[in-house]
């Protein structure tokens, strides 16, 4: 390889490095748009959310993402039996949740929310099912 050549081969790793750079760079720029449009997002979901907490009534809890799991399972016990009616007890007994007590009030007062908006109907005293 001869100087001319050895030039010729700098100059095109240059030029490739230089492309490599200007798509780096403009990828650079839409990851900071897409970062500071997300950051605005957050800001704005903080607020809501404060908001939000500020209109609750007084010692009212809002729903923790545990609570929302929880409440994922309980709908998709009566989904996968939409025509059993459930006692408190059975559905924690099929979703391996604890039988005591205090839990079992909780899953009482998610029963009747979930009544309340149409989801379950109450054939019976004590007995929740989807409605159908």
């Amino acid at each position: 390889m001869n100087v001319v050549e050895l030039l010729a081969d700098v100059q095109a790793r240059h030029d490739e490095a230089t492309t490599q750079a200007g798509e780096l760079r403009d990828q650079i720029e839409h990851l900071t748009a897409a970062l500071a449009e997300t950051e605005a997002r957050l800001t704005e979901l903080a607020t809501t959310r404060k908001a939000i907490a500020e209109l609750l009534p007084t010692g009212a809890e809002p729903e923790t993402p545990e609570s929302a799991t929880t409440y994922q399972a309980i709908v998709n016990a009566f989904n996968q039996h939409p025509d059993q009616a459930f006692r408190v007890r059975d559905l924690h007994e099929l979703l391996g949740m604890p039988t005591d007590d205090p839990a079992m009030n909780v899953t009482r007062s998610r029963l009747g929310r979930l009544t309340r908006q149409g989801f379950l109907t109450q054939p019976g005293r004590g007995l929740y099912q989807k409605r159908t």
